[in-house]
């Protein structure tokens, strides 16, 4: 429980000695310190001073049924008395995973009727690269193990998943990718020179994932995997079919085709999963996230029939040697049941109108000066600042654009996404209400207009 400004300090320096934060700088951070959030509610959540903000983030991309649903609270509750850990080994298991299984393959596209739970979407790509290479060594095919996926995407942090990432932060001084980790040209619109012809954007991809394919060679690719939307990247959204054109064209040359829906799935772009939005049915997917909104760690694997029944007939009676301790955590699960009920009792409704409007809000800052490029689909988008709108020249990266206009989104009341390129980030909670959304617009405005006013940012303007 949180008590005051003396408790605070404390907990500041404490974290600056001891806790070790995703994704940042570690000498940065020291000097900066923490920024402690101690309650939220529906949207909005209350820092150590008190202040109230609109988390226009959703945590990270993720507690889309917003904070505080009672419901789930007492869902967890309710499993962690009655049964708190249950094992999936030695053929035990418990009664919320199985139920959560067989949700999740009601309602995702086609035959995606397996699932194996992970505690979260780094891991579950990581499992499909396992689950990949026993689909080929299985069919008696080893030599399938090159792995194709897109510039700019974000696939988890592993040690194996971080090189089909393809953001050069997850790369640096950790040796990777590996040599078995390939790439195509990112979809990315705003600064392509098909963009103003999407048939052409759409078979320039193709025609670069066949060449892809051919130079690796056609019987040594396993598998290709993209974002619906690619998130991390920027939140990069690809024009209509492309999507499609790509499942349709790994399904054409014999590989494997992997939808990783972490961030993109419940809700999130409209629909349960996104691939809905193009009517695809991916061999394998990846979803996290959403599916316990963030409530309590969780990541599952989807895999069609084929997938699942080569992968079994090839193991006979010896056992898939890939596992973890938490897969299929009974509490996890209930929340995940619990979540999935608030999704379809009204809450992907609110998403899709609220969606409309964060869209159309945001499209309304197009004229601003600083703004280049609005982009997004539902409750995902961006906000793509430039110094010069016709050269499209993106802030001086030696202006730390992303810890610039964070803290100035902070200081307005709205958590949002700062991307180091100068990309703000919108992923609010699907129970946002109206008010809520304008909110968001009207405090990025204000954003847009201090930082104009910033005397750095006024010498570097076009």
């Amino acid at each position: 429980m949180f008590t005051g400004k003396i408790l605070a300090n404390s907990l500041v320096e404490l974290d600056r000695r001891h806790l070790v934060h995703p994704v940042s700088s570690f000498r940065g951070h020291e000097a900066r310190g923490v920024r402690l959030i101690v309650s939220a509610q529906g949207a909005t959540v209350t820092d150590s001073t008190g202040r109230q903000l609109i988390d226009g983030f959703a945590g990270l991309w993720c507690v889309n049924a917003g904070y505080g649903q009672d419901s789930v609270v007492e869902a967890a509750m309710r499993q962690m008395r009655e049964l708190p850990y249950a094992t999936g080994y030695f053929d035990l298991g418990a009664e919320a995973p199985i139920r959560l299984a067989a949700a999740l393959a009601e309602r995702a596209p086609g035959d995606l009727n397996h699932v194996y739970f992970t505690l979260g979407g780094s891991d579950a790509v990581d499992s499909t690269i396992r689950f990949i290479r026993y689909y080929w060594h299985s069919r008696g095919q080893p030599a399938r193990d090159q792995f194709i996926s897109v510039a700019s995407g974000y696939h988890g942090s592993t040690s194996m998943g971080a090189g089909l990432t393809a953001l050069p932060l997850f790369h640096e001084g950790f040796g990777i990718p590996h040599d078995w980790q390939h790439k195509i040209s990112s979809h990315a619109l705003y600064r392509n020179p098909l963009a103003t012809d999407p048939r052409a954007v759409i078979d320039a991809s193709v025609a670069e994932l066949r060449a892809k394919v051919a130079a690796i060679g056609a019987d040594r690719v396993a598998a290709f995997y993209l974002e619906p939307i690619q998130g991390s990247g920027g939140v990069l959204v690809p024009p209509p079919g492309w999507v499609k054109a790509m499942r349709d064209t790994c399904t054409e040359l014999g590989i494997l085709f992997v939808a990783d829906e972490v961030i993109t799935a419940f809700g999130r772009t409209g629909p349960l999963f996104a691939c809905e939005d193009e009517g695809i049915v991916p061999d394998l997917m990846t979803v996290a996230k959403g599916l316990t909104s963030g409530y309590l760690p969780m990541g599952a694997v989807l895999m069609s029939d084929e997938v699942y029944e080569t992968i079994a007939e090839g193991a006979g009676a010896r056992a898939v040697g890939h596992g973890f301790t938490y897969s299929a955590h009974p509490v996890s699960a209930a929340v995940a049941l619990e979540v999935l009920a608030l999704y379809e009792g009204g809450l992907l409704d609110n998403g899709r109108r609220m969606g409309e409007r964060l869209q159309a809000g945001l499209r309304g800052l197009a004229d601003h000066p600083l703004v280049g490029d609005v982009r997004g689909r539902g409750m995902l988008a961006a906000v793509e600042l430039v110094s010069d709108k016709a050269a499209k020249t993106p802030l001086p990266a030696e202006l730390d654009p992303a810890t610039r206009l964070f803290d100035r989104a902070w200081d307005q009341g709205l958590i949002i996404r700062s991307f180091a390129q100068g990309v703000f980030g919108y992923a609010p909670p699907l129970c946002c209400t109206a008010d809520e959304i304008d909110a968001i617009v009207e405090r990025t405005a204000k954003v847009l207009d201090l930082t104009l006013q910033d005397p750095e940012i006024r010498a570097v303007l076009g």
